[in-house]
């Protein structure tokens, strides 16, 4: 059995003194390759450090949503030149819209969609997917999605969306705008029953998995730090939720992120 964990930030300071020894453990339940995401820029040249480390990892880069402040016109050119600058770079993001704050204020908000709209139209102009946060945001980012399709409706926007929490009517709307969704840890808490009712509506070649480590770890490791050997558990609930064997999940989304970004494993997956 072989696993991709879709969403890492192993770079964070939670990993600095047993780092090893988180990969020895991802390794041993399986996991064959790991996709960084970036939530700014200025992370790039740490996360490129890692990935000569650890062969196992391609990355993205982007700016996160809640420092969607910080962008500047200029970043379009300084983020595509850092995708265009490594072959391992894999997809733009993590970008997108996050309106969780009760002090979100219109401004803030414009400066997400701007954010937004501008990595989406790098990646499109690299071929790259997007890696996309979705915060109380379901309804916005659906609609910058169909304006950017309608600009270019021979291309559209390809990409995920990340540690998905909305409802099985919201995950429709992203399955119809040729998104694939991914499941992080909290499909495995007790109170996540939307969740789970939207990880049975999404057809098996749309599916991916992440720990989005090191936050949100699954249950039974729910409070503690989380890694990328906890993708186990996101997998086995899936199954579970899903009434499906352990083995064809894994193998289905392990098969639809070497698709969606690109990916070579070592092992040939042609035949499972």
């Amino acid at each position: 059995m072989q696993l991709v964990d879709t969403h890492v930030h192993i770079n964070f300071k939670d990993f600095d003194s047993d780092l090893e020894s988180v990969r020895s453990r991802w390794q041993q339940v399986g996991v064959k390759h790991l996709v960084h995401s970036c939530v700014k820029p200025s992370e790039f040249l740490q996360i490129q450090a890692i990935a000569d480390r650890f062969p196992e990892l391609s990355f993205a880069v982007g700016l996160h949503p809640l420092d969607a402040h910080l962008w500047q016109p200029e970043w379009d050119r300084e983020i595509y030149d850092l995708a265009t600058s490594d072959r391992r770079v894999v997809a733009i993001g993590e970008t997108g819209l996050d309106f969780y704050k009760a002090d979100n204020t219109d401004k803030n908000k414009e400066e997400q969609i701007t954010a937004f709209k501008a990595q989406i139209n790098i990646a499109k102009s690299l071929n790259l997917p997007v890696i996309i946060h979705c915060r109380d945001a379901a309804i916005a980012t659906a609609e910058v999605l169909k304006e950017v399709n309608s600009l270019d409706p021979d291309r559209p926007v390809a990409g995920v969306m990340h540690c998905w929490a909305g409802n099985p009517e919201e995950t429709q709307w992203f399955l119809d705008l040729g998104m694939y969704i991914s499941f992080s840890g909290v499909v495995t808490f007790k109170n996540a029953q939307t969740i789970q009712a939207s990880a049975q509506v999404v057809p098996s070649d749309r599916l991916l998995i992440e720990t989005d480590c090191p936050f949100l770890a699954p249950m039974p490791n729910r409070g503690k730090r989380n890694e990328p050997s906890n993708v186990l558990y996101v997998a086995q609930k899936l199954a579970e939720i899903r009434a499906e064997p352990l083995e064809q999940l894994a193998d289905q989304t392990t098969k639809n992120a070497c698709i969606l970004f690109n990916l070579s494993l070592q092992t040939d997956l042609a035949g499972n």
